[in-house]
């Protein structure tokens, strides 16, 4: 007897309740029912259960790898590739939305410190591992709530559930793709992350040293050169003239010095790399400890060497990998605040991969339910979703940094709540009733209306 199962492509034949000992000539010609029979993944199933049984059946490779093809069904086929297009766009839109907000300091690098456009395009690669880390779940959820409400839109759940697919049964090819997602993010986390953080502030510092210059703007405090604060009132670009200039010196933190002049000169020696500052007409204040000395000048002369003109950048738990951030945990840093940002920062790189499975469980209920308002209504409930999941992960990470909350606790507290958050819409949505329930935009709206209308009859 042949069974035709609904959710698959092929007919099916009830599996045996005992394998065969002896191999049966299986007919492998089109169009036979026993050869349909070897790519049900049920046969797999059994098979497995039955251990030692599924090595009697001495399946070849060739029967072997016409399985694996049929294991998906038609249906987990269907809203594999639905989900797949949404995501691959908003990976793309979210990146752009990321990569425009680095968009003014990259300008930057390139008009005034001159970084070639290679070097330029290597940053942003650098860039792209820290940016997938929370790209990958925000698209992940735009592409379910999308993708189920088109669905839901077009009546085809309505008639999915006719069919008697449940819930459960649509949530199989979601929590497939969070598993892609949550193992792809989680390498980004552990490995790309801080590889890639290293390498753009390395080359971040090696393309402006090489094209380092005094970058001196009128009414503007330039701190680009470790330990010096420019600020001059005017400034002549093609004379290299300057008035009303006030210096911060601070390259000897133990004898700290503020020059004032009235006038200054500004000449670039480009052999040595170095910088001339001539000032005149100026005094030089200095405290050290208790003492306070004044000395004024008419002339001074200040050298700026050009290899470091651009701000030291420090190392920090973000470029570091799990090994390091572990043995600073464990007693490789003195500081109790730096000991707390590792920990925080340890603990958020497992904690955020885990949010794909947050969002596939909360992503589904509200894409089926959201059924009137088609793709423009998945778009908002997605970024309303989005905010409130990140503002929840930002205050927990604050307590966490202040200590009121442990790092594991601060970090994974966020996927705890929207995970409960996400099991109750899936009960109430197995249940046929609203998602949201008095907290949906219709049982708010009925409620506001409510309170109008009584107060209306009340005057």
């Amino acid at each position: 007897m042949v069974m035709l199962d609904i959710l698959s492509p092929f007919p099916v034949c009830p599996p045996p309740a005992v394998f065969p000992r002896q191999i049966p000539q299986w007919d492998t010609r089109p169009g036979t029912g026993t050869a349909c029979v070897i790519k049900q993944r049920i046969y797999i199933s059994y098979a497995v259960l039955a251990g030692k049984a599924f090595l009697w059946l001495r399946f070849t490779w060739p029967l072997f790898s016409c399985i694996i093809p049929a294991m998906p069904t038609t249906l987990d086929r269907y809203i594999f590739r639905e989900i797949t297009v949404p995501f691959l766009l908003g990976m793309t839109a979210f990146t752009g939305a990321l990569l425009m907000g680095r968009f003014l300091k990259i300008a930057e690098l390139v008009v005034s410190k001159g970084v070639p456009l290679s070097e330029i395009c290597r940053l942003i690669v650098y860039l792209l591992p820290s940016f997938a880390l929370v790209t990958i779940p925000m698209a992940f959820l735009l592409a379910i709530l999308l993708a189920f409400g088109r669905l839901s839109a077009d009546s085809e759940v309505i008639a999915m559930k006719a069919s008697g697919v449940g819930l459960g049964r649509l949530m199989t090819p979601v929590l497939a793709f969070a598993a892609i997602t949550t193992l792809a993010t989680l390498a980004i986390a552990v490995y790309a992350v801080p590889v890639g953080n290293s390498a753009f502030k390395d080359l971040l510092g090696k393309a402006v040293e090489s094209s380092a210059d005094i970058d001196i703007r009128e009414r503007v405090f330039v701190d680009t050169i470790p330990g010096l604060v420019i600020y001059v009132e005017g400034y002549d670009k093609n004379a290299h003239t300057m008035t009303g200039v006030m210096i911060q010196d601070d390259r000897r933190p133990d004898n700290p010095l503020t020059i004032f002049a009235g006038h200054g000169t500004l000449s670039m020696d480009a052999p040595s790399r170095r910088a001339n500052l001539l000032l005149e007409e100026g005094s030089i204040h200095n405290i050290h400890e208790s003492s306070y000395r004044l000395v004024n000048f008419r002339e001074y002369e200040l050298n700026i060497k050009l290899d470091h003109a651009i701000r030291a950048i420090s190392r920090n738990e973000l470029d570091m990998s799990l090994q390091e951030l572990e043995a600073g945990i464990k007693g490789g840093t003195t500081d109790p605040r730096i000991k707390k940002d590792m920990e925080i920062e340890y603990y958020r790189r497992f904690a955020t991969p885990f949010a794909c499975f947050v969002f596939a469980l909360a992503g589904v209920p509200l894409g089926i339910q959201n059924r009137r308002s088609g793709k423009g209504g998945g778009f908002a409930v997605s970024i309303a979703l989005l905010i409130i999941y990140y503002v929840v992960l930002s205050a927990s990470k604050t307590l966490g940094e202040k200590g009121v909350l442990d790092a594991a606790v601060a970090m994974w507290a966020p996927n705890v709540i929207f995970l409960a958050l996400g099991g109750w819409f899936c009960l109430r949505s197995a249940a046929e009733k609203s998602v949201l329930g008095p907290l949906a935009p219709a049982a708010i709206s009925d409620f506001v209306r409510k309170i109008l209308s009584s107060a209306g009859k009340t005057r």
